[in-house]
């Protein structure tokens, strides 16, 4: 498993001009030490091709993957704009595009699935996966509405990108997941306990995020530098040694 910051967790020093996007992948690569991004698309002061190449050019530079784009209103917008994202995605070197479903007040399945069909087509002409989370309250606020999501919209491009607190059973969809999201003020411990099974095995990105939207850099180096440490821990365990630190002495 890899460890990537989520720009979200940033939100509130993007959103003031405390931080740039080109300094949040200077804080993630040295600050924090992270292996990658996830990108947020509210966060981009400029989408032009220019920009664009620049930021991937200085993730690469500095030894990141940008593991995915998160766009919250991907699935409201039409489908010009959707390839607009798709490309956006692709020009940064996102696999990964993440999106979620409204509320199950606001609109039917029937409605919903109509734009998330639409997009799967799209992200399988753009060749990059969505990665659909498990948004309290929206029709795939848990395992069976995510399963049911993919079997509807019927596309090997719609996968699930989720947060395993709050989905009730993370192995159901483990076959599906590309993305795992983790809230950074939660025990690593207790986060990877839930873990078990197949998604011990998961060698996709653990996204830390903020949803208070308020990380810092000293929150979020000490967030990756603890989950390090937790995987080593579990890893050393099941190879037979459950003292980390005499293999690391060594």
């Amino acid at each position: 498993m890899k460890l990537a910051c989520a720009s979200s967790a940033f939100d509130r020093a993007l959103a003031r001009g405390d931080l740039t996007q080109l300094e949040f992948l200077e804080l993630s690569a040295r600050s924090a030490a992270a292996d990658g991004v996830v990108l947020d698309a509210g966060h981009f002061p400029r989408t032009d091709a220019d920009y664009l190449a620049q930021l991937r050019k200085v993730a690469t530079d500095l030894g990141l993957d940008v593991a995915a784009l998160r766009d919250d209103d991907f699935l409201k917008l039409d489908e010009t704009a959707m390839q607009e994202r798709l490309a956006r995605a692709a020009a940064v070197g996102a696999p990964l595009l993440c999106v979620r479903l409204d509320s199950e007040t606001a609109a039917s399945w029937g409605e919903q699935l109509r734009p998330l069909s639409l997009a799967a087509r799209l992200a399988k002409a753009a060749n990059v996966t969505l990665a659909l989370r498990n948004v309290p309250g929206s029709h795939a606020a848990d395992a069976q509405g995510l399963r049911h999501a993919a079997k509807d919209a019927d596309s090997a491009w719609l996968r699930f990108g989720v947060e395993s607190a709050t989905l009730d059973d993370p192995v159901a969809i483990a076959q599906k997941l590309v993305l795992l999201w983790q809230e950074i003020s939660e025990d690593a411990e207790a986060a990877l306990s839930r873990l078990t099974g197949t998604l011990l095995e998961f060698r996709g990105y653990l996204a830390l995020d903020a949803h208070n939207g308020e990380a810092t850099s000293a929150s979020m180096a000490t967030a990756v530098q603890t989950y390090r440490v937790a995987l080593a821990h579990r890893l050393l365990a099941a190879l037979g040694n459950d003292d980390p630190t005499e293999d690391l002495a060594h």
